[in-house]
C-alpha cells in the first residue's frame, strides 16, 4: 500500500503588510510635501512640482496609479497663470498711482513755477532773435533764474539813468510776460572801475549803478503799470564783473543791467553765483 505524502504547507508571507505601509508613508510625504508647496505663493515652483509628482505617480505600482485625479488638481492651467500675472501687473500700476497722488502740493507747485521760468526763456529768446538784437540783449537760464542782461548805451547815455527810446520795446514786451508770473524780479545795475566823469549827478558807481536799476523798475511800475512789489532794485558798481575791467570792450561787458526773474527761494540778494 503506497504511503501517502504529506501535504506541503502553504507558505505564508508575514511581511505583506510592509508594502500598505510603505504605500501609506509614500501617500504621507506627498500629502506633506503639496502641503508645504502650497504654502509657497509661487505658481512656477508649483507648476514644476505638479509635474514631477505626476511623473512619479504615473511610475508607481500602487494604488495612487488609479488616482489621476491628483496630477489634474495640482496642474495649473494656463489661464491661471495669466490671470495672476495680470493680477499683480495691476497691483503694480494700483501702487504707482497711489505714490503718484501721495506727491507734495509744494512739490508741484515748484516743478509749476520752473515750467514757467522755461517758458518765459524760450518767448524772450525768440523775441531777441526776431527783433534782431543780440548783440545788444541775451537771455539765459541761471542757477538763481532767468537772466535778461540788457547793454548799458542799449539803455542810457554813457554816465547816464535815463532811458533811451530804442529800450523801450524789449521792456515793454518783458512788461507784458511779467504778470503771469509767480515770482520776484531783480533788477540789478553793474558798472565798470572807471571813474565818473567830473560833474555827473551821481557821487559814485554805486550811485550811477542804483540810479540806472531805479529808472528800469520804474518803468515796469509807471509806465508799464505792474506792481512793484514784484520787483526789487539792486546795484553792484564794479563788483560783479563779466570780464576783466582791462579793455574798452570789456569794460563795455561789465556796464550792464540785468532783469533776473528768481528762482523760488533765490534770495534777491547776488552773491556772484550766476
Amino acid at each position: 500500500m503506497a504511503r501517502r505524502g504529506k501535504k506541503q504547507e502553504e507558505h505564508v508571507n508575514h511581511e505583506r503588510w510592509l508594502i500598505t505601509y510603505a504605500d501609506l508613508i509614500t501617500l504621507l510625504l506627498v500629502f506633506f510635501i503639496i502641503m508645504y508647496s502650497m504654502s509657497k505663493v509661487d505658481v512656477q515652483k508649483y507648476a514644476v512640482l505638479a509635474q514631477i509628482l505626476n511623473m512619479q505617480f504615473q511610475k508607481a505600482d500602487s494604488v495612487l496609479d488609479q488616482g489621476k485625479g491628483i496630477s489634474g488638481q495640482m496642474t495649473p492651467k494656463q489661464g491661471d497663470a495669466d490671470s495672476k500675472d495680470k493680477d499683480y501687473t495691476q497691483h503694480n500700476q494700483d501702487v504707482q498711482k497711489e505714490e503718484h497722488s501721495k506727491t507734495k502740493p509744494e512739490d508741484s507747485e515748484k516743478e509749476k513755477k520752473e515750467k514757467e521760468l522755461q517758458d518765459l526763456l524760450k518767448q524772450i529768446q525768440a523775441y531777441i532773435k526776431d527783433q534782431n538784437i543780440e548783440a545788444q540783449v541775451s537771455a539765459s537760464d541761471t542757477d538763481r533764474g532767468v537772466a535778461i542782461t540788457l547793454n548799458d548805451l542799449f539803455l542810457f547815455d554813457l554816465g547816464k539813468a535815463d532811458l533811451k527810446n530804442p529800450s523801450f520795446p524789449i521792456l515793454q514786451k518783458l512788461a507784458s510776460l511779467f504778470p503771469t508770473l509767480n515770482s520776484k524780479v531783480s533788477i540789478e545795475g553793474h558798472t565798470d572801475n572807471l571813474p565818473l566823469a567830473t560833474g555827473s549827478p551821481y557821487k559814485d558807481n554805486w550811485g550811477l549803478s542804483f540810479a540806472r536799476s531805479l529808472s528800469v523798475l520804474r518803468y515796469f511800475s509807471d509806465t508799464a503799470g505792474l506792481d512793484d512789489n514784484k520787483f526789487i532794485a539792486t546795484a553792484y558798481a564794479d563788483t560783479m564783473p563779466k570780464a576783466n575791467n582791462d579793455s574798452d570792450e570789456n569794460r563795455a561787458k561789465n556796464r550792464r543791467v540785468e532783469i533776473i526773474v528768481l528762482r523760488d527761494g533765490v534770495s534777491p540778494v547776488s552773491t556772484g553765483n550766476k
